[in-house]
Parts: structure tokens; sequence; C-alpha cells
């Protein structure tokens, strides 16, 4: 009798192989659900990141320009720059990168300057133009 309850304990314990692929099934189909719909957020989120780096930098430089008279010849000189009136750094926490790891492009003029960032990969670029005086 002990024999036929061990055999019948052994048969119903764990789980089919049938029972384990549906599981993986189920889960590779909510996956192919939620991942597109997140995708578009990321991408978003790291704009609006970029966007607010972009003005920080820009607020940065104009209390550099407020203090020397002129925009620095480059965004280093936010952080390391150096004479009388140089009352910096102007970014706290060094210069930052773009959510995707590159450089921001800074291009200054007489009285006001262009700052942007390539983007993403394949995206298209995003600036930000100062108004000037």
């Amino acid at each position: 009798m002990n024999e036929k309850r061990e055999t019948v304990q052994r048969a119903t314990a764990g789980f089919t192989l049938i029972e384990i692929l549906l599981v993986v099934v189920i889960i590779g189909i909510l996956a192919a659900v939620a991942v597109p719909k997140f995708s578009g957020r990321i991408g978003q989120s790291k704009e609006s990141a970029c966007r607010a780096s972009l003005q920080a930098i820009s607020l940065a430089l104009d209390m550099y320009e407020v203090d020397s008279g002129n925009y620095p010849a480059s965004l280093n000189e936010l952080v390391t720059g150096s004479g009388p009136d140089w009352h910096g750094p102007y970014l706290k926490q060094g210069l930052p990168k773009d959510p995707w790891g590159n450089e921001f492009i800074y291009a200054p003029q007489q009285n006001n300057f262009t700052l942007k960032s390539s983007g993403a990969p394949g995206g298209s670029e995003i600036t930000l133009q100062n108004a000037g005086k």
C-alpha cells in the first residue's frame, strides 16, 4: 500500500513540460505588448532631460556673461575659468553630457549663443537659441 501512495505522489509532484511552456508563452506575449508601449516613453524622457540640461547650461552661460561682460569661448570656461571677473564654477557638478552620452555643441556669437545636442542616434538634434541682448 505504501508503494502505491509513493507512486501517486511522485506522479503528481512538479510541473509538466506543457505547463512550463504555457507560462513561457504567456510571459512572452505580455512582454511583446508592454515593451513597445514603454519604449516611446523612454525616448520622450531623454528628450525632456536634454531640454532641462540645455536650460541649465543656458542659465550658467547667462550668469557668466553677467559677471564677465561676454559669453565664454567654450563651455569648459564655465567650470574651469579664471580671472578677476570669474565667480564660478557656474556648473557645480561639471559639464554634463546629453542623455545619449554626447557632448553639447556650443556656438558663441557676438551677443548670443546657440546650444544644441545631436540628439538620439538617427533622430533630430535639439537646439536652444539664446535671444541675446
